[in-house]
């Protein structure tokens, strides 16, 4: 189960040149459709189920069970509720430098294209996965030995047959969610993000066009998403989110999110039915 230190609070962890992690905490069954997957990720089950759908495939990940994710692909994701009544995973993203050695290395295995499914996880694969979270929070761990057990979770995953990659031909709405994603909250205007790629309005316009899709449906989704993660991950308040993704006022994020998601930023997190069954305190805990 994801447990925490004692007067800590759950987070986001992110360590340079070896990764992120965080535990997902989850009161009731909602579904994220089209989430962007930005990169790498490997996601455990601890508790109920997690459903995912992409183009050409679709599986279920139960309790101790693990998925692999490529990254720069969107999918459809639904998180059941286990017989405790929540629903509770943790995540494991790495540094690019890691996937890159690591392709390198084990050039003729078989790219992720989509998800790499792991029914059957063995004792070691969950254990270096939380040493490889571990290293990831605790920057204690030397970052030779933080790097060494996020790299080593990669030979396990090579061990099921596949391995990432990273994406090279990215579109131009791929590379301006990155640029986005660097400032969040920043006020983007066209012209920024045209300046940033050195290209004409104009063109950036029509170049988003012929990928279907704009930079105001982009940003709002950039947004939404990173605040999705937030929900899920951290213990922030719902004000605080809000303005962390560029919004001022808590009602024009959640007009938005609802937009997005289809329902409000609290249902996310649950905290009405958890506090009901007094499994909270008058702070929210995170959910997925």
């Amino acid at each position: 189960m994801i447990a925490y230190p004692a007067g800590s609070e759950p987070r986001i962890s992110l360590r340079p040149k070896v990764g992120a992690t965080a535990g997902v905490l989850q009161y009731q069954e909602l579904e994220f459709k089209r989430l962007f997957i930005e990169g790498p990720v490997l996601i455990m089950v601890e508790q109920g189920v997690k459903s995912l759908h992409w183009p050409g495939g679709t599986c279920e990940i139960r309790v101790g069970e693990a998925i692999a994710l490529a990254g720069g692909q969107s999918v459809d994701i639904r998180n059941r509720i286990g017989e405790d009544g929540t629903y509770r995973a943790r995540w494991l993203a790495w540094d690019g430098s890691l996937i890159a050695a690591h392709a390198n290395a084990h050039s003729r295995q078989p790219v992720i294209r989509n998800a790499l499914p792991i029914s059957c996880v063995p004792t070691g694969f969950a254990a270096a996965f939380r040493q490889a979270a571990d290293a990831v929070e605790d920057d204690r761990v030397p970052i030779d030995i933080a790097r060494h057990r996020a790299a080593e979770l990669l030979l396990w995953i090579g061990l099921h047959g596949r391995r990432f990659e990273q994406a090279r031909d990215l579109t131009l709405a791929v590379k301006i969610r990155r640029v986005i994603g660097l400032e969040v909250a920043r006020e983007w205007s066209a012209s920024a993000v045209a300046s940033a790629f050195a290209i004409s309005e104009a063109t950036l316009r029509r170049k988003l066009a012929d990928e279907g899709t704009s930079l105001s449906a982009i940003l709002v989704d950039t947004r939404m998403t990173f605040a999705l993660q937030l929900l899920q991950s951290t213990a922030q308040p719902v004000t605080q989110i809000a303005l962390a993704v560029g919004y001022q006022t808590p009602s024009q994020f959640a007009v938005r999110f609802r937009e997005r998601f289809g329902f409000a930023p609290t249902s996310v997190r649950g905290h009405r039915r958890a506090a009901a069954n007094g499994d909270l305190s008058s702070k929210e805990l995170p959910a997925a």
